[in-house]
């Protein structure tokens, strides 16, 4: 019977160390059954999992590769793996696998020893652990800094909601965003990215500059209010805020245009979908004077908005056309999956509001994008703490992948 041995190598990173070790295997006819190796500030860190042959005892084996590792100054250690144990690894390969990850600006070991300690509690192996962001420099993070870490876990979980809002609780304790994505096909094969537009891409509500211009920005944060509070549902409202809009020159639209300020992020993550081939779109309850100015800008793929009447070149406080509400957006969703012949399951949604909800929780990744608590709480996946350009960390983008496209 073939005998199995783990082999864990760990000392100073050396050009050609892995060739030469493998070599050696090779020389004693040895099958690799799992290899990981990663290099942390020039220190390696190398395991093997081998099968021995039945023409090689294991003792010459394990000799061979301690004395290549002795010379090189590693340290070797090596040993008996049970066909038991071994079987029971095998057999744990049909189990879910789960990508938990963790956004700050900067990454701290209390955050690690929350959110792993939350991992084990739910009885989740994890298997790996790597750094998506850059390097950071010692010291305090300087202005927008970004640290990602992603866990890699498997196991059986008894009730992913108790286990997803453990991992909220650490998150708002950490002032942290944590991310709990299944490891499917689906992450992999993402093909399209639908924005909110108001305080998502841009750092403002549009109808609440235009009605300081009007006059009426207090009446309008009225019946904001009124609607957040559940009182008049969003048609209702966007129609009784553009009716106070009446009488606002069309100038002052380009005025407050010129102004948008783009939403920390955005325009690296947009440029950077596209250049990968995803398709994006603007759904947004706000108006489409200013959405294709910033689809312009950004270089987007699709707009639909509500389209504010103007005649003789002022704003009549009127709405040519459907309202793009909650329910509007979600079926405007599924429209364009269908358009592009993809699942639902290759499609994300960020919004910030309750309109967005409908839209969030039929897309296969839904991010509340600094929403409000109500929507941090119903969507599946939230993010307050870093830039939009974070989303690329859950789709397992690394900065030094980005910085090649």
């Amino acid at each position: 019977m073939n005998h199995i041995l783990l082999i864990t190598i760990s000392g100073e990173d050396q050009p050609g160390f892995t060739a030469g070790l493998t070599a050696i295997l090779a020389d004693h006819s040895v099958s690799i059954l799992d290899i990981g190796q990663s290099v942390i500030h020039a220190t390696l860190s190398l395991g093997l999992l081998v099968e021995l042959s039945e023409n090689y005892a294991g003792e010459q084996v394990v000799e061979a590769v301690r004395n290549f590792a002795l010379e090189r100054d590693l340290r070797a250690v090596t040993s008996v793996v049970s066909p038991e144990s071994y079987s029971y690894w095998v057999e744990a390969q049909g189990l879910a696998r789960y990508i938990i990850t963790l956004l700050a600006r900067k990454i701290t070991s209390d955050q690690i020893a929350r959110v792993t300690a939350v991992i084990s509690k739910h009885g989740l192996n994890i298997d790996s652990i790597n750094r998506l962001s850059g390097r950071i420099p010692l010291g305090e993070p300087p202005a927008l800094s970004k640290a990602c870490v992603e866990f890699s876990a498997r196991g059986s979980i008894r009730d992913s909601a108790v286990f997803r809002r453990e991992l909220l609780e650490v998150a708002g304790v950490l002032e942290v965003d944590l991310a709990f994505q299944q490891d499917n096909m689906y992450r992999r094969t993402r093909r399209l990215v639908a924005f909110d537009m108001d305080s998502t891409l841009i750092e403002a509500e549009v109808i609440d500059e235009l009605a300081k211009l009007a006059g009426v920005g207090e009446q309008v944060s009225a019946i904001t209010e009124r609607a957040m509070r559940g009182e008049i549902d969003f048609s209702e409202s966007f129609r009784a805020r553009v009716a106070l809009l009446e009488g606002l020159e069309e100038s002052a639209l380009d005025r407050v245009a010129s102004e948008l300020k783009i939403t920390e992020g955005a325009e690296h993550l947009i440029s950077t979908l596209r250049t990968l081939g995803y398709k994006t779109a603007i759904l947004s309850g706000g108006f489409t004077y200013f959405a294709k100015h910033l689809q312009a800008r950004l270089g987007m793929d699709y707009v639909y908005a509500n389209e504010l009447d103007i005649a003789h070149g002022v704003v009549t406080g009127n709405i040519q056309g459907e309202i793009v509400d909650g329910a509007r957006k979600a079926q405007l969703l599924r429209q364009l999956a269908d358009d592009l012949g993809i699942d639902l399951q290759q499609v994300i949604a960020v919004g910030d509001g309750a309109n967005d909800l409908p839209m969030l929780s039929i897309a296969g990744l839904g991010i509340a994008f600094r929403a409000k608590p109500l929507v941090q709480k119903s969507a599946e996946q939230s993010i307050s703490t870093l830039g939009l350009d974070a989303i690329l960390y859950l789709l397992g983008i690394s900065d030094k992948q980005q910085r090649k496209i």
